[in-house]
């Protein structure tokens, strides 16, 4: 039974999981913090002291293809902060693919709020430049310190040079670039820029200052972007700076490899409402959830997107939980009816092994379901030779229901119609040479 019991285990959890394994997770990096000298800029708009800018990676399985970030009718998109989002009021873009990559090095350029599918710069020769986690970045950097051009104040030792722990990584040393190849095209947006004159007055774009960008109608896409570390498969999604404490949703469209296809499907925040071709991940929502996220416990909530320690308690056992079956395991807490193993009904399968415990009884019987309806089972062994007969007594003594089985001895399994009896409780007489079993059963 050990070894059925781990291949439905095996079973439940591929099918439950296949889909959502193909986001691993999404990252919030503390990309930067600004200090006192960033703050002496004034060329695209003060920056404050202590402004965060975070940047967000979705972490796809290798092989998978980002396609799309969106909001809809049924799935917001939203980022929101307690302050305002900074924006470089001079050259800051809307979208990272816009930047040219000289203008990362002016001023606070670099710590732009903006959003992408990856790509951060404009393309340049053959190689185009991405967003990369900085503890992954090894190429050096063009951003911060020498970099710098120390903005408005000249600052002789260049801007974006603080360097705290939780940064990781100064952006003089890892500046979160690399290049590849690849240069996605056909890319297009709504909901953000004005289709008239182009300005954005959202959170990502410099007319106004902002503390929130929420929309049930918007996108961003291309025509697909993967990590540029294929192996870790991780891409940028926006980079975020602010003051205040960062909240976001988001849904993304990915394609993906399904019975060697290449299909789309919609991973969402939300799952309040899932269309056939919508699949729930909880790890575009942020803050995250965290919770017991081990299917293999009974605590398990696929609303959790990170584990709380000590959440898992009770872990998941598999096995037939009815009484009535041989092969009643009192320790499983998960039931599986077709584990369940009774006499003449055993899913094909050798109750001799199954229920290796009915050989060593001479004597056994047992009916089920109880209470009944229409039909009452009767099952067990029988392992001595005389008549075999069962009598259905009412409550009052009377015998409604009388059959004889014969002198055969071994498994005995009878389905007996008792939907003509009244509703109430009766006695099974069971009656096998000198042996003799009662059991009590109520008659729904």
């Amino acid at each position: 039974m050990k070894i059925i019991n781990r291949i439905l285990l095996f079973l439940f959890l591929n099918v439950s999981m296949q889909f959502n394994a193909q986001i691993e997770k999404v990252i919030v990096e503390k990309y930067y913090i600004s200090d006192q000298f960033d703050s002496t800029d004034i060329t695209g708009g003060k920056i404050d002291s202590g402004s965060v800018t975070y940047r967000i990676y979705v972490d796809l399985a290798p092989g998978n293809v980002l396609k799309k970030i969106y909001g809809d009718v049924n799935h917001v998109a939203k980022f929101t902060s307690t302050e305002n989002f900074y924006n470089h009021s001079a050259d800051g873009q809307t979208f990272a693919k816009d930047f040219v990559k000289t203008r990362y090095a002016e001023s606070t350029i670099a710590l732009d709020t903006w959003l992408t599918l990856g790509q951060t710069a404009k393309k340049q020769g053959t190689k185009t430049y991405y967003g990369i986690l900085k503890a992954q970045d090894t190429d050096g950097s063009f951003i911060g310190g020498i970099n710098n051009d120390g903005g408005s104040a000249l600052i002789a030792n260049g801007l974006l040079m603080n360097f705290p722990p939780e940064i990781g990584y100064s952006l003089t040393t890892n500046d979160g670039m690399d290049t590849m190849n690849l240069n996605p095209t056909s890319w297009g947006d709504y909901g953000i820029e004005n289709f008239v004159n182009g300005n954005d007055s959202t959170i990502f774009g410099s007319f106004n200052a902002k503390k929130e960008f929420i929309s049930n109608s918007f996108y961003l896409e291309n025509s697909g972007v993967t990590g540029v570390v294929a192996d870790s498969n991780q891409i940028i999604l926006a980079q975020l700076t602010t003051k205040g404490e960062l909240s976001f949703e988001f849904n993304l469209e990915i394609e993906q490899l399904i019975d060697g296809v290449p299909t789309i499907v919609k991973y969402v925040a939300n799952d309040s409402i899932l269309l056939n071709d919508e699949v729930f991940s909880p790890f575009l929502k942020y803050p995250f959830t965290c919770g017991c996220n081990d299917p293999n416990f009974l605590e398990y909530s696929n609303e959790f997107s990170c584990l709380a320690e000590g959440s898992c308690v009770t872990p998941i056992v598999f096995g037939c939980t009815d009484s009535m079956a041989c092969n009643f395991d009192p320790a499983a807490n998960f039931s599986v009816h077709s584990l369940c193993c009774y006499p003449g009904n055993c899913s094909g399968r050798d109750i001799a092994m199954v229920c290796p415990s009915l050989n060593e009884s001479s004597f056994h019987i047992e009916i089920y379901p109880n209470p009944a309806t229409n039909v009452l089972f009767l099952s067990g062994v029988v392992g001595v030779e005389g008549e075999t007969k069962y009598t259905i007594i009412n409550s009052f003594g009377i015998v409604e229901i009388e059959k004889g089985l014969g002198s055969d001895n071994g498994i005995i399994y009878e389905e007996i119609n008792i939907s003509d009896l009244n509703e109430g409780i009766y006695v099974l007489k069971f009656v096998s040479g000198n042996e003799l079993v009662n059991k009590i059963f109520v008659k729904n």
